[in-house]
């Protein structure tokens, strides 16, 4: 497990920096679920549903298209498997939080919305800090 946040990859075009990362709790969690559910996927709306809660989901289940944008990709593999994991953002939220830098936290409880996590008792939770580069 590592120690420190895992930064996810960066895949907006014209980028060199991450924009995204797993805390290792996230990790943790997020290994757990991948055991239960499969291949998983995050989706940040800022609509219903916890708000600002990025929603976890089965991969695919939660269909993204041209309003939704991709903000990073992980591998939250525990060493045996690649397990990648995209986390994506809609278009209206990303102009808001395009000065940002997001991490992805557990916290426990439980959301209001239909993220997988939900029955554990726990919750991901978006934390986010100013960037310090132009974008």
């Amino acid at each position: 497990m590592p120690a420190t946040k895992l930064d996810a990859a960066v895949t907006r075009p014209g980028e060199d920096f991450s924009r995204v990362a797993l805390t290792p709790e996230a990790v943790e969690l997020l290994r757990k679920l991948w055991l239960q559910h499969g291949p998983l996927m995050f989706h940040q709306s800022g609509g219903c549903c916890d708000g600002s809660s990025p929603m976890c989901y089965p991969a695919g289940e939660f269909l993204t298209g041209d309003s939704d944008v991709l903000l990073g990709l992980f591998d939250v593999s525990d060493g045996l498997q690649p397990q990648p994991l995209e986390f994506w953002m809609s278009k209206e939220q990303f102009n808001y939080w395009s000065h940002t830098h997001l991490t992805v936290d557990v916290v426990p409880g439980r959301g209001s919305g239909f993220s997988v996590e939900a029955p554990e008792g726990k919750r991901f939770l978006i934390r986010s800090t100013l960037m310090n580069w132009p974008v």
